[in-house]
């Protein structure tokens, strides 16, 4: 991509990590990603997806390289505000949500940075609204199916109205029909979404555009249609299409809006 750095909701830039062992998660990994887009992140397990969405908002940084976020540098001063901007959506609802009932949930957020009173109910409502999660306001979250949780946890982010979701494994333990709820209702949000998956359905579905990150690079980036047809490629990085999956057939029957 060669779109200027203001112009961009995420940009990063040969990013390392390291662990303590002596392992590299990350090895000048790049990543851009316009404002609207809607991009898939592939790859085996242990690639270093996870370790890059955690750098996103700051929960790690940058050992070398950079991150930024609409043109801030997720660095500790501008942590906040950058955290407000990019939301993470965890693999395990249940690490978002640990509050009595939903709506509690929902409002931690805003209440957090100060929002109070109308302004805060208007928040709390519009994000349960969003994510298809207003009947379950008053239930307990340790209740809810896995589909529920997703939705509410989803709620709890898009309630601090950032301008970029970051989804670490949305489909995970959802039934058919809850996935494909999932792709409709993300399909209505606004805001860039980064989507780290296995389930390529998924991700041909929700995304024109998918990028391939195996041993912290990023080795494959192209519409998801394009790249999930070149199974070389896909080959030399542990990712396999379902059995009698037709990924031409599929993005024809899905109508993917290749303007995002």
């Amino acid at each position: 991509m060669t779109s200027s750095a203001h112009e961009l909701a995420i940009d990063v830039r040969d990013l390392e990590h390291g662990y303590p062992d002596g392992s590299s998660a990350l090895d000048g990994l790049s990543l851009q990603v316009r404002p609207g887009e809607r991009v898939a992140l592939l790859g085996p397990n242990g690639a270093g997806k996870t370790t890059l969405a955690l750098h996103l908002n700051g929960i790690l940084l940058a050992q070398h390289g950079s991150v930024t976020i609409d043109g801030l540098p997720v660095v500790e001063p501008n942590l906040a505000e950058v955290r407000r901007r990019l939301q993470l959506v965890f693999a395990k609802a249940d690490d978002q949500l640990f509050m009595p009932t939903v709506r509690d949930d929902v409002a931690f957020g805003p209440a957090n940075h100060g929002m109070r009173g109308a302004d805060l109910d208007a928040a709390v409502d519009g994000a349960l609204a969003a994510a298809g999660a207003a009947a379950l306001a008053k239930r307990a979250p340790h209740h809810l199916s896995t589909g529920e949780k997703r939705r509410a946890a989803l709620a709890t982010v898009l309630a601090m109205n950032p301008g970029t979701l970051v989804l670490d494994e949305p489909t995970a333990g959802l039934d058919p029909a809850g996935r494909n709820e999932l792709v409709a209702l993300l399909k209505t949000l606004p805001q860039t979404l980064v989507v780290i998956t296995h389930d390529i359905p998924f991700a041909l579905q929700l995304c024109h555009r998918s990028v391939i990150i195996d041993e912290g690079r990023s080795w494959a980036d192209a519409p998801t249609a394009d790249l999930l047809a070149d199974r070389a490629t896909l080959g030399r990085h542990r990712l396999a299409l379902p059995f009698g999956f037709d990924p031409n057939v599929l993005a024809q029957a899905t109508s993917i809006d290749r303007s995002r």
